[in-house]
């Protein structure tokens, strides 16, 4: 007999839930019911699976499987209790996908395979390609990996020479907009991945790679967030390791690895308004063949901001150009109006601990 209640789950949606009615009988007085008081009995209950391919998810490369995933997560997250929805093992073509709350419990997307973008930047209508947006509770493992395919959109793109450039959309993985939120053991490969107000979520044993000389890929932005944790991760990528922009308070990045390109960025700030950022910690960091280790960059004569309580403490670099460098004349391309006053840029920061190789001995203050 199936007890379920008012609760709706879709026959595609592998129901593992249980209803357990537990009788005690023993003598019974007075004071054997005293000593009842307090008395709990703990079950655990199992999550309720959907599996994409009950949902018509084929793992031939090359079908779309948006609308398998998005069938499985409308189902997943309309249900009560945690539920998982799994991606097998196997690689799967997926195009834009928005993947949203809020749910009625705790969501779980378990990537075992690999997820191919659209390989043509024409495909995408908006800077996105996954996103997941106004989930609770959402966690994101399977030690699967996501794979931007951003060859052909780094040939075209030209955004760093031309500020109206219409910005290609394989660069962007996760636009998230959580609330006590954990990814794990999860790869990233030649794309970008972005939280934007995101609150207390955590980013652990990430895998995110792209060559060096590709463009715009940063491994993970940050911006308009707060408690985010950056922890027990390899990032290599032809951007920033890790970019904190504007409107981000306590941001943690703890044993991190960061190959080539440009280092871990605060900013660059003073661009638009509300840039400010607070409680930047970064501890226990690896540098290795990258352009800049830490680096603070700032945009001249545009608006002013705060940075503020910022750590870098036990940072190891390893041939680095410019091991720390800060910026306050931060103008890529010329892209600054010299006329405008100049407004200030408040800094507080500390180093503490920060180990270079002789290679690496340059400390820039712009």
């Amino acid at each position: 007999m199936d007890y379920r209640g008012d609760e709706h789950i879709s026959s595609y949606g592998q129901d593992t839930r249980m209803l357990l009615f537990v009788f005690f009988v023993f003598p019974f007085s007075i004071q054997s019911a005293r000593s009842l008081v307090g008395f709990r009995l703990v079950v655990r209950v199992q999550s309720a699976v959907f599996d994409v391919k009950n949902y018509g998810g084929k793992a031939d490369g090359k079908s779309d499987i948006s609308k398998a995933l998005l069938g499985a997560w409308k189902e997943a997250c309309s249900a009560k209790g945690s539920n998982i929805v799994v991606v097998p093992k196997g690689t799967y073509s997926i195009g834009l996908t928005d993947l949203n709350g809020p749910c009625k419990g705790a969501m779980e997307l378990q990537v075992q395979g690999t997820l191919l973008a659209p390989i043509n930047p024409s495909s995408y209508a908006k800077d996105s390609w996954i996103t997941f947006a106004y989930i609770d509770q959402f966690k994101l493992s399977g030690g699967g990996t996501f794979d931007g395919q951003g060859q052909v959109a780094w040939k075209q793109n030209n955004c760093g020479r031309n500020p109206k450039c219409k910005r290609l959309p394989v660069v962007s993985l996760i636009e998230s907009y959580h609330s006590k939120g954990k990814g794990e053991d999860t790869s990233s490969l030649n794309s970008t991945g972005f939280t934007n107000g995101g609150k207390n979520l955590t980013f652990d044993r990430f895998t995110i790679t792209a060559p060096g000389d590709s463009v715009n890929t940063d491994g993970i932005h940050i911006g308009h967030s707060n408690g985010i944790n950056i922890i027990n991760s390899n990032i290599a990528t032809g951007d920033d390791c890790i970019s904190i922009g504007g409107a981000s308070e306590q941001i943690r990045i703890t044993n991190v690895r960061c190959g080539h390109g440009h280092g871990i960025s605060v900013g660059s700030l003073g661009k638009t308004t509300d840039e400010f950022v607070s409680g930047i910690f970064v501890r226990n960091c690896t540098f290795y063949d990258t352009d800049n280790g830490v680096r603070i960059k700032t945009w001249p004569a545009l608006h002013g901001g705060m940075a503020s309580d910022m750590h870098f403490e036990d940072i190891m670099m390893k041939n680095v150009r410019n091991p720390i460098i800060i910026d306050q004349m931060y103008c890529p391309w010329n892209q600054c109006n010299p006329k405008v006053t100049r407004k200030e840029m408040k800094m507080k920061e500390s180093l503490n601990a920060l180990s270079v190789d002789k290679s690496a001995r340059n400390m820039k203050f712009l």
